[in-house]
């Protein structure tokens, strides 16, 4: 499989990536305006589109300081190419990044069945006496 790497989408691919985030459990719902907003505001973009087509078939992002922390989020395969190993490609791509490679602590947050997916790049979810919290504003 051929595809090509993007770090800035084009207004054709932020609407595919919308489309792609309808598809999935832990995306669905969110509007184009916040897709672009949140495109707008995150630190590192990596996608994968498919070479002849241009067409955005893989995505993920970074919030980080560039330091002591980086954020991967919204690792997401298009379901037509999945099997690929493209997850696999858009790690190796946010974990190597020229602007990441001092950074001390890459965080991410998964579904229990994607775990030993990430632990092949170290992640582990022996946090010590860290706990993961959240608020929700209504």
């Amino acid at each position: 499989m051929k595809y090509i790497v993007v770090e800035k989408l084009s207004k054709e691919q932020v609407q595919q990536l919308h489309c792609l985030y309808q598809e999935e459990w832990w995306t669905k719902g969110r509007t184009l305006e916040d897709v672009k907003k949140m495109l707008e505001h995150s630190d590192i973009t990596v996608g994968l589109c498919e070479e002849k087509t241009n067409e955005l078939i893989g995505f993920t992002r970074v919030l980080t300081d560039r330091v002591y922390k980086a954020l991967i989020l919204d690792v997401i395969v298009k379901e037509d190419y999945r099997g690929h190993e493209l997850g696999k490609v858009l790690m190796d791509l946010v974990v190597n990044h020229p602007h990441l490679v001092g950074v001390k602590h890459f965080e991410l947050y998964c579904r229990p069945e994607m775990v030993k997916f990430y632990e092949k790049w170290g992640f582990t979810i022996d946090l010590g006496e860290m706990k993961f919290m959240r608020k929700v504003r209504e």
